[in-house]
């Protein structure tokens, strides 16, 4: 079984994947299109937080993660309470490709557009509410900084969530990400 990580399942996927390669899904975009109303802001005051969307054309580059497979039956548990803990996210089985051209079937967890927690908020707007959102889980500029910096580590390029991150920054006056753990590091394994 595989997961796909865009966001904070990147640098928190909740398990020690079995495996780990860059892959990139056609047809979705990352973008913070979904309110968060648990983790990262509250029913009162939402955050934002990542999703797939789908938009003709777009690609996401993120990661695939391997679930061993004694270990199968708990992850997808635990990864469904998390992703699924409203409605905001619909479970899909979609295919990746992978860095050498190989597909492989993962799961994704995609925004559900009828959904009532999605939203289009322009780049302003979603930096002030970044800036100040806070849930269960942490400041909503935690999640944008952590998503931010990991995947600049792993060399996957994406300007708008960079342009966002520069623009909470100012309004936060620079604050730095909490999360001191390292990047999970793509290793293709494939020979």
């Amino acid at each position: 079984m595989w997961i796909f990580g865009y966001g904070s399942l990147i640098w928190d996927p909740g398990f020690t994947p079995a495996e780990v390669r860059r892959a990139t899904l056609a047809g979705w975009r990352r973008s913070f299109c979904m309110r968060s109303i648990h983790f990262r802001g509250t029913a009162e005051a939402p955050g934002l937080v990542l999703a797939l969307d789908a938009a003709e054309g777009a690609h996401c580059t993120g990661l695939a993660l391997r679930v061993a497979e004694a270990e199968a039956e708990r992850v997808l548990a635990e990864t469904r309470a998390r992703e699924l803990i409203s409605d905001a996210y619909l479970e899909r089985r979609v295919t990746l490709t992978c860095e050498r051209g190989e597909e492989i079937p993962a799961l994704a967890y995609v925004i559900d557009r009828n959904g009532p927690q999605y939203c289009t908020v322009p780049p302003e707007e979603q930096a002030r509410i970044i800036a100040t959102a806070h849930g269960t889980r942490g400041p909503n500029t935690e999640y944008l900084w952590n998503t931010a910096r990991h995947l600049a580590t792993l060399g996957i390029a994406d300007a708008e969530l960079d342009a966002l991150s520069a623009r909470v920054r100012e309004l936060t006056g620079g604050g730095l990400a909490r999360d001191d753990a390292p990047p999970i590091v793509a290793r293709d394994t494939n020979p």
